[in-house]
């Protein structure tokens, strides 16, 4: 078990705890005020507005079968990301929504979340982000409240987890193979020239010259570093680019998304990998829409090709699904 912590605030503490509880890999929740100006505030004192506390969750989860990423998406799914101050009935500076965590590790994952929702949305969400500064627990009858007051007030759709938790199959499952970074010795053996200074130096393919740019056979695409699986051929599309492009991720935790300014005045938006860490490409807002609209324009160099034929052979049976 790999246990891990993060504290979300999502307004009302409630529901976004009774929420979480039922997304497999969380192991722990407990409810409380994150980072309050005054020491062990009382839920009338942060009521106020005047301790500068939010209501919050600390979630100890397993990463091994809830990697942040995954968990951090069914958070969001709990909140209105661009709402200030203000989550279902709730208004007020202490159910404004918020992201803290307590391993700078974890900056990555949460950065990326909310490049992904700025992406998505056209404009910065109004989630804070950063260390958590303090946390003291609620009092005793906020814990747990909607299990043991089941009609209690809820400003979370609660049948949702369930809906989420069956969306992201192909997550979990990819999680349970526990994909590693291999260390940089094994990896310069490993890689090609090409390959290596794309994944790790952040160089990019000449268009048009990998062979994965006209490739439209049935497969999956897995990181050339970890393996970890990455993109379908199902998602796959002619964007006449000259790189490989899909219309999203094999799976949302797969990859990690953060502001590029390597090319002064034009901002982009980079994709990594998430268990190799290796850069991938960029992802724009111009993909066909009825696909979604978005476009993973990716290099071939940093990518292995396994076809649906091989897939049970390779180890990636468990992903026919999201092929065939």
């Amino acid at each position: 078990m790999n246990k891990r912590e993060i504290y979300l605030a999502g307004g009302c503490f409630w529901g976004t705890e009774a929420y979480l509880k039922r997304i497999p890999g969380v192991l722990e929740t407990e409810v409380g005020y994150a980072n309050s100006a005054v020491t062990v505030p009382t839920y009338e004192e942060v009521c106020s507005g005047e301790t500068g506390a939010t209501e919050a969750v600390r979630v100890v989860y397993d990463a091994d079968v809830l990697p942040l990423p995954l968990l951090l998406a069914a958070y969001l799914r709990t909140v209105d990301p661009f709402s200030l101050n203000h989550q279902g009935n709730d208004r007020g500076t202490q159910y404004r929504t918020g992201i803290y965590w307590t391993r700078e590790a974890d900056r990555n994952a949460v950065v990326s979340a909310l490049v992904g929702i700025a992406r998505k949305g056209g404009k910065n969400p109004r989630i804070e982000a950063g260390p958590l500064r303090n946390f003291y627990p609620a009092e005793a009858y906020h814990q747990d409240y909607l299990g043991v007051n089941p009609f209690g007030y809820c400003h979370v759709n609660l049948a949702d987890a369930r809906a989420f938790s069956e969306e992201h199959a192909a997550d979990f499952a990819i999680a349970e193979q526990g994909y590693k970074r291999p260390s940089d010795e094994e990896i310069r053996e490993k890689l090609t020239p090409e390959a290596f200074e794309v994944t790790q130096k952040a160089a990019t393919d000449r268009p048009h010259a990998h062979p994965y740019d006209q490739q439209f056979e049935d497969g999956i695409y897995v990181d050339v570093v970890t393996g970890e699986p990455l993109f379908s051929s199902r998602d796959k599309f002619d964007a006449g680019c000259g790189w490989p492009s899909f219309s999203r991720p094999l799976a949302e935790s797969v990859v990690e998304e953060s502001v590029d300014e390597s090319i002064p005045g034009m901002p982009r938006v980079e994709v990594r990998s998430t268990a190799g860490d290796s850069h991938l490409g960029h992802v724009f807002p111009d993909g066909p829409a009825d696909l979604g609209g978005q476009r993973y324009c990716i290099n071939g160099s940093a990518l292995r090709f396994i076809p649906a034929n091989c897939m049970e052979a390779e180890g990636y049976g468990y992903l026919r699904d999201t092929v065939l």
